[in-house]
C-alpha cells in the first residue's frame, strides 16, 4: 500500500502483516485494559524477544493491534528486556525482584539490586563526579529505583533514561566509596547466578 506523497515529493510504504491491524474501539475483548492484561500474561509465560513477536501473539488471541500500540503498551506497563535463555526478552518488572517499601524503622536492603544486577549486565563509566551505568534497553529506571532503595547512600541522586542512568555525587570520596560498594554488590550478584 502506498502512502500519500509528502511535501518533499517522497512517499511512505506501509507493509500490512496478517489480519486487519486496525484496533477495535467497541467491545471489551479489544479494550486497552484487556490488551495490557494479556501482554503482562504473555510476558510472564512466553520468551518474547521483539515487539513483532508480541504483536503476532496478540493477534492470535484476537486482539487487533499495531506495533506502535504494542510499543506504547510496553512503556505503560514498564516491561523491560532482560537476558533469559541466551537472549533478551520482555519481562515484567516484578520478575527482576520484588520492590519492598521499607517502613520507618526498616533498614534498606541490597537484595533487589543484587537480583537485578544478576539479570541485567551493566557497564559503569565516569565523567567527573558522575557515574554512567549502562544496561539493556528499557532497564535504567528499574536499576535506578533499586539503587535508590538499597543501602547505597553516598549518591546525591540518580537520573534514568532508557538504558543509561546517571549517578550523581557531591565529592570524589563519596563517589569512590559508592563505586566500591556497588562493585561488591555486582560481584556477589554475578557469583550467585
Amino acid at each position: 500500500m502506498r502512502g500519500r506523497p509528502g511535501s518533499d515529493g517522497s512517499s511512505a510504504t506501509l507493509a500490512v502483516r496478517g489480519p486487519s491491524l486496525v484496533a477495535e474501539t467497541s467491545g471489551s475483548a479489544g479494550s486497552k485494559r484487556d490488551r495490557q492484561y494479556a501482554i503482562r500474561e504473555l510476558a510472564r509465560a512466553e520468551a518474547i524477544g521483539s515487539q513483532q513477536e508480541l504483536v503476532d501473539l496478540l493477534i492470535a488471541r484476537g486482539f487487533a493491534v499495531t506495533q506502535a500500540t504494542v510499543s506504547r503498551d510496553i512503556a505503560d506497563l514498564g516491561l523491560v528486556k532482560a537476558p533469559r535463555g541466551g537472549r533478551h526478552v520482555y519481562v515484567v518488572p516484578e520478575s527482576l525482584g520484588a520492590s519492598t517499601r521499607p517502613g520507618p524503622d526498616a533498614r534498606p536492603t541490597d537484595e533487589r539490586l543484587r537480583r537485578i544486577l544478576a539479570d541485567i549486565p551493566v557497564s559503569v563509566g565516569r565523567s567527573g563526579l558522575i557515574l554512567l551505568v549502562t544496561g539493556s534497553p528499557g532497564t535504567a529506571s528499574v536499576i535506578a529505583q533499586a539503587i535508590d532503595e538499597s543501602s547505597l547512600t553516598e549518591q546525591e541522586g540518580t537520573l534514568a533514561g532508557d538504558n543509561t542512568l546517571l549517578v550523581l555525587f557531591a565529592d570524589e570520596a563519596r563517589l569512590l566509596a559508592w563505586r566500591e560498594r556497588f562493585d561488591d554488590i555486582r560481584t556477589t550478584a554475578l557469583e550467585a547466578r
